[in-house]
Parts: structure tokens; C-alpha cells; sequence
């Protein structure tokens, strides 16, 4: 019955309407990120420091100069308090650090996109990548002082809308959310379906 509760719960993330944006059903609202993650992504974020080490390993490898300029942004011991970003427009940029499979890159910078951070009719916060090829959505859960809890889906190409969470498990995300300096923000997701070992996210406030 637990089980039960908590896959309606995770299904009940993201709505499968006809909205372009998916929408938070309120039971989404303060919810404990535990009774929501699956198995898979609970078992992810456990292991989420040697995941980043190894990550971080062939990276430096690979690209050390470029790994060595971004700073803090890759160091995994490195958050402050006060983890969750507050609701705005920010500018983001993806870093794929790590081959998932052989004949890939072991790292991989992209350009700013958009990202928007949004406080649902509910109470539940929202964090969406609003431009390019692959666009992580979906909600931000308070953990402790130091990190927050992010758990999503990966929306990709010209696709509308975003699978349920839960439902299609290459797509689902889940990551840790930390704050890194006075207005900057990492959503560092381990062992996402394509490409890499770890996506690190990095968040500041649009100009």
C-alpha cells in the first residue's frame, strides 16, 4: 500500500494535459522528496560522492585546464546554507562531466540557456530549462541547510510535454541542489540516462 501511495504521489509530479509546461498537482506541495523518488534515484543519490569522484576523475583528465578554471563549481565538498534558489529568471549552463559509454566525451561545456524557477499555485517550486535540446523540469524538495533535493524528467527535442515522473526511467532525474556563492547555484545530477556520469547545472540570477 506504501508503494502504491508513493508511485501515485511521483506520477502526480507532472501533469500529462495538453499544457506546453507541466504543472504541480498540489499534493506535491511540502511533500518528503523520499516518498517521492523512485528506487532508482534514491539509490543514485546515495551514491552520489563516488559517482562525482569518478566523474570529476576522467574530466580532469580530459579537459584539466577547463575543469581547473570553473573552481568551486566541480568542488563536491563546496555548499553554503540557504540551498534552494528563490523563485526568478536565471541564466544556466550544463556541464557534462564523464563518458557514460566509450567513443563519448569526458567532457562537454555547453553555452548559457534559460532557466526559470517558479513557485507553483501550490507551494511547490518548480525549476524548468526553458531552451535548448534536452530540458530538465521539475520540482525542488527541502532536505537539510546545506543541500535540496531536485526531481525531475528530461524533456527532449521538440517534445511539448514532459513524461510523468516515474513512468519512463531513462527520462527521470534526480539530483542535489546546493548554493555555491552569494547568487550561485549547482543542481548536480548523478548517472543521468545519455551521455554522462554526472550533468552539473550551474544557476545565476538573468541579467
Amino acid at each position: 500500500m506504501r508503494r502504491t501511495s508513493a508511485l501515485a504521489l511521483a506520477a502526480a509530479l507532472f501533469d500529462c494535459g495538453n499544457s506546453a509546461a507541466p504543472r504541480l498537482t498540489p499534493v506535491a506541495a511540502g511533500s518528503d522528496w523520499r516518498s517521492v523518488a523512485t528506487p532508482t534515484d534514491r539509490e543514485r543519490l546515495r551514491a552520489w560522492r563516488q559517482t562525482w569522484q569518478r566523474a570529476l576523475a576522467a574530466a580532469s583528465r580530459a579537459a584539466p585546464e577547463a575543469i581547473a578554471a570553473e573552481g568551486t563549481l566541480f568542488d563536491y565538498d563546496r555548499a553554503l546554507d540557504q540551498p534552494i534558489p528563490p523563485a526568478g529568471n536565471y541564466s544556466c549552463r550544463v556541464y557534462k562531466l564523464g563518458a557514460r559509454q566509450p567513443g563519448q566525451r569526458d567532457y562537454v561545456a555547453y553555452p548559457p540557456f534559460a532557466c526559470r524557477v517558479a513557485i507553483d499555485g501550490s507551494g511547490a517550486l518548480r525549476l524548468e530549462k526553458l531552451s535548448g535540446a534536452q530540458r530538465p523540469t521539475g520540482v525542488i524538495f527541502a532536505d537539510n541547510g546545506l543541500r535540496a533535493v531536485f526531481l525531475g524528467v528530461m524533456i527532449l527535442g521538440d517534445e511539448a510535454r514532459p513524461y510523468p515522473y516515474g513512468r519512463e526511467p531513462t527520462r527521470d532525474l534526480a539530483g542535489w541542489v546546493e548554493r555555491i556563492g552569494p547568487t550561485r547555484w549547482r543542481v548536480a545530477l548523478p548517472r543521468p540516462a545519455f551521455e554522462s556520469l554526472l550533468d552539473v547545472v550551474e544557476l545565476v540570477p538573468a541579467e
